[in-house]
């Protein structure tokens, strides 16, 4: 069952949203060369819990990690650790927050100084698919709107769509239904209606689309080890179009 939230438990989650970008914003000033993963948790626990708000991720089904850092070909679910992050990496930082009891989810990828030319055009593309599929959070359309418009938007650069992982909805539980997947064919799927939450995350490959699980049984990989990218907005559907309530794009 899809649950629709309210005009005010959108406002109560765009508050947790705004502690997440806050929290974001300043784990990636950061992630700097020299830097470890587990220096960037601590930091991000820190700030979340001084604005009385709750890692979503720390325990959650047994996850270690306030934050997800996931460098190079680790495409998600990185529990942080003594990775010192280097000039030219690319870093996936995947925050929750629960404040008040309603959660929001975001991630963005950044670069650790300067990248390739190859590892520029992943984050742009994934970048550019997020906003895709965002545009199409639109009270009458489907989930396969949004899902085709990030498929489409990736795929016509050349890169792959990760299949096997998807995004979600999310409210007072981190998942919640419907999933998203970030390929499928416009018009199908559940219709969107007002007062839907989704967490919309393209997660894209440079090479092939396949995925291997690590050793810790939580981060995964690309399995050509080519380099991956992950992007993510907490995303309603409302009356007069979407409503990002984790905004990292705009200037504070």
């Amino acid at each position: 069952m899809i649950i629709r939230k309210t005009p005010e438990q959108i406002d109560l989650m765009a508050a947790s949203g705004e502690i997440l970008v806050r929290c974001l914003k300043m784990v990636t000033a950061k992630a700097r060369a020299g830097v470890t993963t587990e220096e960037l948790d601590a930091a991000a626990e820190k700030f979340i819990r001084s604005q009385d708000a709750v890692p979503a991720f720390k325990g959650y089904r047994g996850f270690p990690g306030s934050i997800c850092a996931s460098p190079n070909s680790m495409v998600v679910h990185g529990i942080p650790g003594p990775y010192e992050l280097q000039r030219g990496d690319i870093l996936s930082i995947d925050v929750g927050v629960i404040k008040d009891g309603w959660v929001s989810d975001a991630a963005m990828t950044i670069p650790i100084g300067p990248i390739d030319r190859g590892a520029r055009q992943l984050l742009d593309v994934t970048k550019a698919s997020l906003f895709a599929g965002v545009a199409q959070m639109q009270v009458g359309n489907h989930l396969g709107d949004v899902s085709a418009a990030i498929q489409h938007s990736v795929e016509a650069e050349g890169l792959s769509i990760i299949r096997t992982l998807v995004g979600h909805g999310v409210g007072r539980e981190m998942h919640e239904e419907p999933q998203v997947p970030n390929f499928g064919e416009p018009g199908k799927g559940p219709e969107l209606e007002e007062g839907m939450v989704l967490a919309i995350e393209p997660m894209v490959n440079a090479r092939g689309p396949l995925v291997r699980m690590g050793d810790d049984g939580w981060s995964v990989y690309s399995e050509d080890d080519s380099l991956a990218a992950h992007f993510e907005f907490t995303v309603a559907v409302t009356a007069d179009g979407p409503r990002i309530l984790t905004p990292w794009h705009e200037e504070s």
